[in-house]
């Protein structure tokens, strides 16, 4: 089957409808590019399974140096993902919000069950 019509037939009223309530999506976009580099995504899952962890504490799940998880952190935190606060001398990350939190998981839940279907896929 070819994915694309057979024939060229624009439905203007759908398009009006459409046009009339799209919204901008620089942002999300943004936010799909901060999560879309693994470590990123790996730091914030972490994060849903333990709520807040320090910076030394994520290098050692994500298997990095200090630097390098406070970097991809302050990536986060600066893109509205993560937030910060420092206990003595030791910094804590969370996530930022219920948002992010269902976010990560449902994306992971999902690509599980994409794993799981493409499994069940005949050859």
């Amino acid at each position: 089957m070819k994915e694309i019509c057979e024939i060229t037939k624009v439905h203007p009223e759908v398009v009006d409808h459409v046009q009339a309530r799209m919204a901008d999506m620089t942002e999300v976009a943004n936010l799909f590019k901060a999560l879309a580099d693994e470590t990123r995504l790996n730091i914030a899952y972490a994060l849903t399974i333990e709520e807040e962890m320090c910076v030394c504490d994520i290098a050692a799940v994500i298997g990095s140096s200090t630097a390098t998880a406070s970097h991809h952190l302050r990536y986060l935190r600066d893109r509205g993902l993560a937030k910060s606060v420092r206990k003595g001398k030791q910094v804590y990350y969370s996530l930022s919000d219920a948002h992010v939190y269902q976010l990560v998981t449902i994306a992971h839940e999902h690509a599980k069950e994409g794993a799981e279907d493409a499994k069940n896929i005949p050859s």
